[in-house]
């Protein structure tokens, strides 16, 4: 049937114009195969030669076609025998057979090859022939590799790998990082990242996006997320690399997606983070006790290592002595004076109360009283996400209305109670934890053993 015929219509072909079938098809198809094939008949007479194997061999299909064997042209006549029988083997055997020998160049060099060759039916079923896809080793190896990596890399590596689509959603994930997802790994397969990370997916999905656009940035990424848990939510630090995958079969790439390398880094960038806050704090409370000592009233002292303290650790800080100057273990019951606090609006140094010496407001159970009363320190946050309720618990302990996280420190010298010193957080910060608490109670010794001092000096 003509080629009109079959798509319908009712042109007629010119009585010069051959009738198509399905050769043209089918060299079209083996020309544009990315391996090299020949075909063999029952008899070892080459009956196919594709492009790939022109430009492997240099053998044109015109030169190789309708040739017997290999034996004199792509192949040593001493090795003939042996190549032949290996490739014409597979029409007795079952599936396809590999093997690897030497082929010969027109120019009458030699490639290493290996072939995969399996027997070609005919129309009863039985053995018409031999089809040989051939491709040079070296090409293989590099094909195995990449294939041996990509499987290495989603099995054994020891960090998380992910395929990241061009819509930003997993397409495949390694067990590493579904360990670390929190994840099966099917599970995490398609769905948006935002369901997996509470934090930091906006930070996330802006790299992947700028790496589909621009490719691979020059160095990892250090990246804070968020980890939607069974446990709650946990804050992760990773190390990430990031690779923008096209396809190799496209003339102009094509983006398939980003390859995503992660490591988790969390506990030394938070040993890191640690590590330079102490040595800040402790240079702070050098510089303090240095400028201190040049202070002639204990009292401006106290103040001088509260304002030393407050830097990168606090908002604001209340100093409330003891009515009367100091308190006895078991002694009570207890009344503080507002002794020096920041200012409340535009930050300065600490001032002393204008109070004439009248006992602070605090109710029954405050934080601040609690300290004196166990001799230790006690946090309290507000606890409350919406901003008016927040306002009003500050207020209501009698601080800084945009105060959200406290920390009271007992004042302690020779044995007995001195006052609190109260340190004050707003929102932008994070609630005070013990090693803030160690800080504060290192800053109350020296606080406290100046206005011991003070009242020393004042009562002499």
């Amino acid at each position: 049937m003509s080629a009109s015929r079959r798509s319908g219509t009712t042109d007629e072909l010119g009585p010069d114009e051959p009738e198509r079938d399905g050769a043209d098809l089918l060299a079209a198809l083996l020309d544009g195969m990315d391996a090299a094939l020949c075909a063999f008949d029952a008899d070892g007479v080459v009956t196919h030669w594709n492009r790939e194997a022109e430009r492997i061999l240099g053998w044109t299909a015109a030169e190789a076609v309708g040739r017997r064997g290999f034996a004199g042209w792509a192949v040593r006549t001493a090795d003939a025998e042996e190549v032949e029988g290996r490739l014409l083997s597979a029409m007795q055997a079952p599936g396809r057979q590999v093997h690897e020998f030497a082929l010969l160049t027109k120019d009458g060099g030699r490639v290493l090859v290996r072939t995969q060759s399996a027997a070609v039916p005919g129309p009863d079923g039985k053995p018409a022939g031999v089809y040989c896809a051939f491709s040079e080793v070296h090409a293989q190896i590099d094909l195995e590799r990449s294939i041996a990596l990509s499987e290495a890399l989603f099995d054994d590596a020891a960090w998380g790998v992910v395929l990241v689509d061009a819509d930003l959603r997993p397409a495949v994930v390694n067990e590493h990082a579904a360990r670390a997802l929190g994840s099966g790994r099917t599970a995490l397969l398609g769905r948006p990242l935002g369901e997996l990370l509470a934090q930091g997916v906006e930070e996330l999905e802006s790299a992947l996006t700028h790496v589909l656009a621009e490719g691979a940035p020059p160095a990892p990424a250090e990246m804070w997320v968020t980890l939607r848990t069974a446990e709650g939510d946990q804050r992760r630090c990773w190390r990430s690399g990031f690779l923008r995958l096209a396809s190799p079969l496209a003339e102009e790439p094509v983006p398939l997606g980003v390859a995503w390398l992660f490591q988790d880094v969390t506990e030394s960038k938070q040993t890191e983070q640690e590590a330079a806050l102490l040595r800040f704090r402790t240079n702070q409370l050098h510089r303090a006790a240095r400028a201190a000592a040049e202070c002639e009233d204990p009292a401006e002292a106290a103040s001088v290592h509260l304002d030393f303290a407050l830097a990168g650790f606090a908002d604001h800080a209340l100093i409330d002595r003891v009515a009367g100057g100091s308190l006895a273990d078991g002694e009570g019951p207890v009344r503080l004076v507002r002794g020096a606090a920041t200012p409340s609006g535009a930050p300065g140094p600490s001032l002393p109360s204008e109070r004439a010496g009248l006992p602070v407001r605090y109710a029954e159970g405050h934080p601040a009283l609690q300290c004196v009363e166990r001799a230790g320190s006690v946090r309290a946050s507000a606890g409350v996400a919406d901003a008016e309720r927040a306002r009003a618990w500050a207020v209501a302990r009698q601080w800084p209305a945009d105060s959200v996280h406290a920390l009271c420190v007992v004042l302690r010298s020779r044995g007995r109670t001195l006052g609190v010193v109260t340190f004050l957080r707003g929102a932008s910060r994070t609630q005070f934890e013990r090693f803030d608490a160690t800080y504060a109670e290192d800053v109350a010794v020296r606080i406290a053993a100046a206005l011991d001092l003070a009242g020393v000096v004042g009562g002499a």
